[in-house]
């Protein structure tokens, strides 16, 4: 089947509905990270009220497929590869290593440590710019583009069905797990004092063996495979059957997503606000929002069905998103940098919990403000970077 004929909405060679898509991931990005001052504090974990629990549970997971959003786009574009994987990898690594190794010097200079920082980077990110994990994540999957491509390029629309039902599955994986713990799983620390929990083991897992049999079907290759299929196989769909499938899509995820922080909280809490403790029991709150989780997935899904009707490509395309689009990387690379004294910022100003100035409204507000002033500054800072002569793009990647 020739891909061509079921890409719509391209204008002089760009997919349309992917560029938009691209900015409004990145702006839920900056939302999901506006939200993480309202549980994340004290010793790692700190809500201080039950309505800062419904608010960072409510927009946290109205936007949490944002991450997946990033490699669909990713894997429509470029998945299977069109040349030599020698010229991919070249591409690559101008786009998103030289910005990468940029940010992440400047991170290392500006937050935490700097001496101890640098050491750490040859073994990881620094945890100061704990977002950069997604780009340790986006080369592992730019690795196996040219190993899976030749399959790909040929595989049937029913076999592809079957990988990504697999897939799907792989989904539920953290949810039973966390059902057959009975709750909070056990947690073990690093030497960073990260927390890891211990996985309850199932299908082939055990403590001498962590690849069970659906092991290389988690984790992002979902995603890299439902992009080939929208490509490959989904066609225009009109707009009573995007949103027959969409919405239902979108419910269920949401209602899996927030229900589930909720309930975690408020089981933690046991009626006493505020609640924390270590890093560890926010870790235990995310179950639900995690990229693997089968709520994000629904949503994903629901996200590139509306995306994908979007075909508006005129002037305000033309002169605002396009633009951003093309400087998205960079705005994901630095926005931690404003968006934490921005975030700060309101915080002081307006207040916390219910001794805000809106008292119950106080944390949707500052939320809402974080994000939108975040997401405007950074574009702008982004656009201008890239304007700098010949390092403009090793900067932002555009």
């Amino acid at each position: 089947m020739n891909s061509n004929k079921v890409i719509t909405g391209t204008t002089d060679g760009r997919i349309v509905w992917i560029d938009w898509m691209r900015v409004a991931a990145c702006f839920m990005v900056m939302v999901v990270h506006s939200v993480e001052p309202f549980y994340l504090g004290g010793e790692g974990s700190y809500i201080l009220t039950p309505g800062d629990a419904f608010w960072s549970s409510l927009f946290d997971s109205l936007v949490r497929s944002c991450v997946p959003l990033f490699i669909i786009a990713s894997s429509y574009l470029m998945f299977p590869l069109r040349g030599s994987a020698a010229d991919f990898v070249c591409r690559r690594s101008v786009r998103v290593l030289i910005p990468f190794v940029v940010w992440t010097l400047i991170y290392a200079l500006v937050w935490g440590e700097p001496l101890q920082n640098f050491r750490d980077l040859a073994f990881n990110f620094s945890y100061s710019a704990g977002h950069l994990w997604f780009v340790y994540m986006l080369v592992g999957v730019y690795m196996l583009m040219p190993i899976l491509s030749p399959w790909a390029a040929k595989v049937s629309k029913r076999e592809l069905q079957v990988y990504l039902a697999i897939c799907f599955f792989t989904t539920l994986i953290p949810l039973l797990r966390d059902w057959l713990a009975h709750g909070e799983l056990s947690v073990i620390y690093g030497t960073s004092g990260l927390p890891r929990q211990v996985l309850y083991p199932l299908w082939g897992e055990c403590s001498w063996n962590s690849y069970g049999v659906f092991y290389y079907f988690s984790g992002f290759i979902g995603y890299l495979l439902l992009g080939l299929y929208f490509r490959r196989f989904v066609g225009d769909l009109s707009w009573a059957k995007t949103l027959g499938i969409a919405l239902p899509c979108y419910l269920v995820g949401f209602a899996v997503t927030f229900g589930g922080f909720l309930r975690r909280v408020f089981e933690s809490a046991d009626g006493i606000f505020p609640v924390g403790g270590k890093v560890s029991e926010a870790v235990w709150w995310e179950t639900t929002w995690t990229n693997d989780t089968v709520g994000v997935a629904l949503m994903a899904v629901a996200w590139i069905l509306l995306f994908r009707k979007i075909k508006a490509s005129g002037a305000f395309y033309q002169r605002v998103l396009l633009p951003i689009s093309k400087v998205s990387y960079g705005m994901y690379l630095m926005h931690l940098l404003l968006l934490v004294p921005i975030n700060g910022y309101f915080r002081s100003w307006l207040g916390s919990g219910t001794e805000g100035v809106l008292g119950f409204w106080t944390t949707p507000l500052q939320i809402v403000l974080s994000a939108v002033i975040s997401f405007i500054c950074v574009a702008i800072v982004c656009l201008l970077l890239q304007r700098i002569p010949k390092l403009g793009k090793y900067i932002v990647g555009a």
